[in-house]
């Protein structure tokens, strides 16, 4: 570790889409120019995050309405994906040890072929409409009256490998959905249909004038295909903590506990929670999603600017109430910058900041190239070794010249 500092507890919360800025493989996902953390910090006039800039965040971008600080409080430094690959599986997927060669499938052109909505339909009973690329807010009001009014499907997908159902939680019932999308879960396992993930998007209202979806969401991930970080920790009694998603993210694999969040404020708020009451051992696994659903693929920077003060206000509560014996580790799965075109991921650097009460010099750290290098943090802390099938990419101390 650095500093040779081990911990009882380790937080780790991902910043869902944060990006830093887009990296030498951009030009393959015409990302280049994306800069997701920058360009929102131009696009308002004052942003108040004082506890990011503290920990050097905004040393690991060029913008001229930040100064470079020499002060920060925590090491900070800017991780490249490894995998070709720019989404939240594969990215959270890396971070605990697998790297992904091929990515998911996407239908965002097209949607779906006929006969995977054929055999849809055929197995859970229920016709389909929509199966095309759009937002999940904008369906639902485009054809949440005639899923009521005809007790049909709602399918559709986005940038993403994702396969998303809507479903009313009182005509369609939300019992019926979840059944549904693990249906489905199982179809779309064939090599040619397999996407990353099938979610459950449930909604309330009673026309396209108030519907509004519901906290009730599902994701239904395909499970890693080795032994990760997670797992170890797992197997050698640690405790693992999934806040948000992330159990749903890694199919419950690897994962001791796991709490359902509301937003990201929620999320916040239940992390801290755990650090003033839970007396675990091992690691809490925090992702806010807010930041990358309500504001990175709505394009929307004033929205994601206004996230990140919320996070900022919490992450002072969550320091205060740090112990000797706690680490905390902020990092992103890829980037979403709201100013770019189109409402897909940005392929870009990831922020890794590090902080304990008990580091005494901190400092601006070398890139790295692979987001594995979280993991394999952690298991360090723990005296614990990767999987020999994880990517083995050790830290560089090293400070930038």
């Amino acid at each position: 570790m650095l500093e040779n500092k081990f911990f009882d507890r380790v937080f780790l919360i991902i910043i869902d889409s944060l990006g830093v800025g887009y990296d030498d493989k951009a030009k393959d996902f015409n990302d280049e120019g994306a800069n997701t953390l920058s360009h929102i910090i131009d696009s308002t006039q004052s942003l108040s995050f004082e506890n990011l800039y503290s920990f050097g965040i905004t040393n690991l971008i060029k913008n001229e309405k930040v100064k470079y600080n020499k002060n920060t409080i925590a090491y900070h430094m800017r991780l490249k994906e490894a995998s070709n690959a720019k989404s939240t599986m594969e990215g959270h997927f890396e971070m605990m040890g697998v790297y992904t060669k091929i990515p998911f499938l996407t239908f965002t052109e097209k949607g779906f072929p006929p006969e995977l909505i054929k055999e849809i339909e055929e197995k859970t009973g229920h016709e389909v409409i929509g199966n095309k690329s759009a937002s999940g807010t904008e369906i639902i009001k485009e054809l949440g009256e005639e899923e009521i009014k005809n007790h049909k499907m709602i399918v559709y997908t986005s940038a993403d490998s994702v396969l998303q159902v809507c479903g009313h939680e009182k005509s369609f019932d939300l019992n019926e959905l979840y059944r549904c999308c693990e249906i489905i879960r199982e179809i779309t396992m064939k090599k040619e249909w397999r996407v990353g993930r099938v979610i459950a998007r449930p909604y309330i209202g009673t026309s396209s004038e108030n519907f509004e979806r519901t906290a009730n969401r599902r994701d239904y991930a395909i499970k890693p295909p080795i032994e990760t970080a997670l797992d170890i920790l797992k197997n050698n009694n640690f405790d693992v903590i999934g806040v948000g998603k992330i159990g749903d993210i890694f199919s419950m694999q690897g994962i001791t506990k796991s709490i359902h969040s509301e937003s990201s404020v929620n999320g916040m708020e239940q992390t801290i929670d755990i650090l003033k009451n839970n007396q675990f051992k091992g690691l809490c696994f925090v992702n806010l999603v807010d930041f990358d659903a309500k504001w990175g693929h709505r394009r929307n920077p004033k929205g994601y600017a206004e996230e990140i003060e919320r996070f900022d206000i919490k992450l002072s509560e969550f320091i205060k109430n740090m112990t000797d014996r706690d680490l905390l580790m902020i990092s992103a799965d890829h980037g979403n910058d709201p100013t770019f075109r189109g409402t897909d991921h940005t392929r870009e650097y990831v922020p890794l900041m590090i902080y304990s009460k008990n580091y005494k010099e901190p400092s601006h750290l070398i890139d790295q190239g692979s987001f594995s290098v979280i993991g394999n943090m952690i298991l360090e802390n723990f005296n614990l070794k990767p999987n020999e099938d994880m990517i083995k990419n050790e830290l560089v101390v090293k400070k930038y010249e």
